[in-house]
């Protein structure tokens, strides 16, 4: 199984690289990795909520959907130990952007087996969300009561999203 590169290696926003080619078909991706993000909303749907609390991208940057399915499940365990269905959670963006990387190999005779940088286009290894600045991650509804567990729950996603993050809450 292929290692995974680190996470800045990701961060900056770029727009997606197609191929040129005489040939339709070599212009696309083939195969797209699927997103190991389960659910998007959780909680209770149907019920009305008086706050809202956001977490909010400070900078452009993105983020790869392992780093967003680690911390929904970080958000949505702490939600559902310390308010019991009393929230609406939901994840506001969706992994759509192709990462590709052109692996090299390393090692004696390497530099007579592979091509370089010659039909460098890559293959699939994962996807990821492009946020913009101020958009927001992940909300979730609660009453005023919660608004402080909802905060926590979202400061503790922080550390293993890339980036910066700010936490907004909006009454409804």
């Amino acid at each position: 199984m292929a290692s995974l590169r680190k996470g800045h290696c990701y961060s900056p926003v770029k727009r997606a690289y197609t191929r040129k080619s005489k040939y339709k078909g070599k212009g696309f991706i083939k195969a797209i990795p699927t997103s190991k993000i389960i659910r998007y909303d959780m909680g209770d749907i149907k019920k009305t909520y008086g706050f809202r609390v956001d977490l909010v991208s400070k900078q452009p940057i993105q983020v790869r959907h392992n780093a967003l399915e680690s911390s929904r499940q970080i958000i949505n365990r702490h939600l559902a130990k310390g308010l019991g269905n009393n929230y609406y959670f939901k994840v506001r963006v969706y992994p759509h952007h192709v990462l590709r990387e052109n692996k090299m190999i390393t090692g004696a005779g390497a530099d007579r087996m592979q091509t370089g940088m010659q039909r460098a286009f890559g293959r699939a290894v994962g996807i990821s969300a492009q946020i913009k600045k101020d958009q927001p991650l992940f909300s979730v509804r609660v009453q005023e009561s919660n608004v402080t567990a909802a905060k926590m729950a979202l400061k503790r996603a922080t550390p293993r999203l890339p980036g910066q993050w700010a936490i907004n809450i909006v009454k409804e």
